[in-house]
């Protein structure tokens, strides 16, 4: 599995935290692994389900820091006005810039954009660069 499509399970369980409140956010990790397809090209092997897991813990354990990051860059924005997906995406990225030794900076924004292009509006590529090119 590539490290892109590691990413991109971590933003979707990571994106479960804003519809779910933290005692729910055992079931849904669950959830979401078990709706997971078994045993076909598409499926994730334990040792990248473990991979997930612990960054998606790491970045829920941080969000307040992150949460305060993303705040002091994002000049006239709360994160309450942020779409959710664009919200997640950037606290992924904050996560891997600020915290994640082994991923560059560059290739974290770049990794957001994309992740943007497929999952935000149309604005949410340009928006959540304008956002990390501030934040790094």
């Amino acid at each position: 599995m590539k490290r892109s499509e590691i990413r991109e399970n971590i933003f979707k369980l990571l994106f479960r935290v804003e519809f779910n409140g933290e005692e729910d956010m055992k079931e849904q990790e669950r959830l979401y692994f078990e709706d997971l397809p078994i045993e076909d090209e598409k499926s994730i092997s334990e040792k990248h389900q473990k991979l997930i897991r612990e960054k998606y813990r790491a970045i829920v354990e941080k969000m307040p820091e992150i949460d305060e990051k993303i705040q002091q860059v994002s000049n006239g924005w709360q994160l309450t006005r942020m779409g959710k997906v664009e919200l997640t995406i950037i606290r992924l990225a904050v996560y891997e810039i600020a915290y994640d030794e082994e991923v560059p900076t560059k290739v974290a924004i770049n990794e957001a954009v994309e992740l943007a292009k497929k999952f935000g509006g149309e604005d949410a590529p340009s928006f959540i660069n304008g956002i990390l090119a501030k934040f790094a």
